[in-house]
């Protein structure tokens, strides 16, 4: 047999949310449990941030979720297939990494608008001990090699 539930009044109702909200705090409860441990503790203004990347996963699959999608996922358009491909791409990269802490895409934000930086974790040399470099490349030494610097390299 169901248990009859119990009638909370306004009071107690939120006397017994601030209670809860009270023992979240204590335990450290902010939604960081999925995440992978190389990204838990970015800061906040970081691009990638894990709180900025549950966001943008909730937007795209609101936008999924809309009547334009589900339109462009049965279009007989090849372009249209693509966009809604393209979004269920993105969200499945974006859970991936919440939980490996490896960023798979080459765009990031709510909307893809911004572009990823290539960075190169060990460097390639030339027979004479040269560095080799791309420019539009991120390099620990240098930062990003672009043509000015590699004009002042040359001179």
């Amino acid at each position: 047999m169901a248990k009859k539930k119990r009638k909370l009044t306004e009071e107690q109702r939120l006397a017994a949310s601030e209670r809860l909200a009270k023992a979240r705090l204590a335990r450290g409860h902010d939604g960081s449990a999925s995440v992978h441990e190389d990204i838990r503790d970015l800061p906040e203004d970081h691009a990638l941030h894990w709180k900025k990347v549950k966001q943008w996963i909730k937007t795209c699959e609101l936008d999924i979720k809309t009547k334009d999608m589900r339109l462009k996922r049965d279009s007989k358009n090849w372009k249209e297939r693509n966009d809604y491909t393209k979004l269920q791409v993105y969200i499945a990269n974006m859970k991936t990494y919440l939980k490996t802490g490896v960023w798979l895409d080459m765009f990031y934000g709510d909307e893809m608008q911004h572009k990823t930086r290539w960075t190169v974790l060990k460097k390639g040399y030339y027979d004479n001990g040269e560095v080799k470099r791309v420019t539009g490349l991120w390099y620990d030494d240098i930062g990003v090699w672009d043509k000015t610097k590699k004009e002042e390299y040359e001179s």
